[in-house]
């Protein structure tokens, strides 16, 4: 144990585990991690020179040796994408967006990977978005719904999507039309 300076016990070692959930399994080659299921598989770098992780059966453990409160917070880090990895394969990530349109009725579709939205404010010509093939968006009367096994490429397009329709220098109270997001992953959001 080392004793800092307002005299309190430090441990030497901070350890956590992940348990990988049945159908899911997980190999590392350097700093990277890769997880597996039966369709999809998703690989991320986890680096940091104070903390370190290694696969063993099917738990991953989380390692820093004389942890600060930084090495704590890249282990919760760390944790927390597992988490997100192991939710997008085993569930998916579900992002929502809704189509607000008050002065011109805009149209918008989703065909080969492609996103579309026509007549946003009288505009002749379309906005288009082209989406990563992991990720699915379907629109659903005035909801758009993006969903991946990846949550940072759902989550990016999502926002994408949302900055689409952005207008700079439009007072928002009025100029309302545009795509706002309204749920996160199963997180509602207020508009």
């Amino acid at each position: 144990m080392c004793i800092n300076a307002d005299n309190k016990m430090r441990p030497d070692k901070i350890e956590e585990e992940v348990e990988m959930p049945e159908g899911i399994s997980a190999s590392s080659e350097g700093n990277e991690i890769t997880l597996k299921s039966d369709k999809n598989e998703l690989k991320r770098k986890l680096f940091s020179k104070k903390a370190g992780f290694s696969v063993e059966g099917n738990k991953v453990k989380l390692a820093a040796n004389k942890p600060s409160r930084m090495e704590k917070k890249i282990i919760g880090t760390f944790k927390a994408h597992l988490k997100n990895m192991i939710k997008g394969l085993s569930e998916g990530h579900v992002y929502k967006l809704k189509i607000c349109s008050s002065h011109f009725p805009m149209t918008v579709s989703a065909s080969n990977n492609e996103f579309i939205i026509k007549n946003f404010f009288g505009e002749t010509i379309p906005r288009k978005l082209s989406i990563a093939e992991e990720v699915e968006v379907k629109v659903e009367g005035d909801i758009v719904i993006v969903s991946s096994f990846d949550k940072e490429l759902a989550a990016q397009t999502a926002a994408s999507i949302e900055t689409m329709t952005k207008r700079t220098g439009f007072d928002k109270r009025v100029y309302m039309d545009g795509l706002y997001i309204t749920e996160k992953d199963g997180k509602e959001i207020k508009l």
